[in-house]
């Protein structure tokens, strides 16, 4: 019903930048939720930046200032640009959505993720 589709990813020095996308297709009627999340090897997912149909985001702690989350509710996409990176931003990164389908229920939807690495 739904299909996500995940790009930007990639290896970058420390102190870079990369800008990641994420584009949703289907029997869409509104994105209400629109994230970024991020999994380290042995670690559970944690919320990276999240935006609502207001424009009202939302970042963890560890990137406030660094990175910023958009949409573009024409094309149901949203971003995340990262700026200033670290090491510590080595993750492998899935957009999150929850969606509205036509005719239909509110549902999840997680990308295929996406492989950042920072080097040092």
């Amino acid at each position: 019903q739904v299909r996500l589709v995940e790009s930007g990813g990639g290896l970058v020095q420390a102190g870079g930048s990369l800008r990641l996308s994420c584009a949703a297709s289907g029997t869409i009627q509104s994105i209400d939720v629109m994230g970024w999340y991020r999994q380290d090897p042995g670690k559970q997912r944690e919320l990276v930046a999240q935006i609502v149909t207001d424009g009202r985001t939302t970042y963890s702690d560890s990137v406030k200032g660094r990175f910023s989350i958009s949409r573009d509710n024409a094309k149901n996409t949203v971003y995340l640009q990262m700026n200033s990176l670290k090491p510590e931003d080595t993750a492998v990164y899935y957009c999150h959505l929850l969606v509205t389908l036509i005719r239909g229920p509110n549902l999840s939807y997680w990308g295929q993720g996406t492989q950042v690495t920072v080097s040092s």
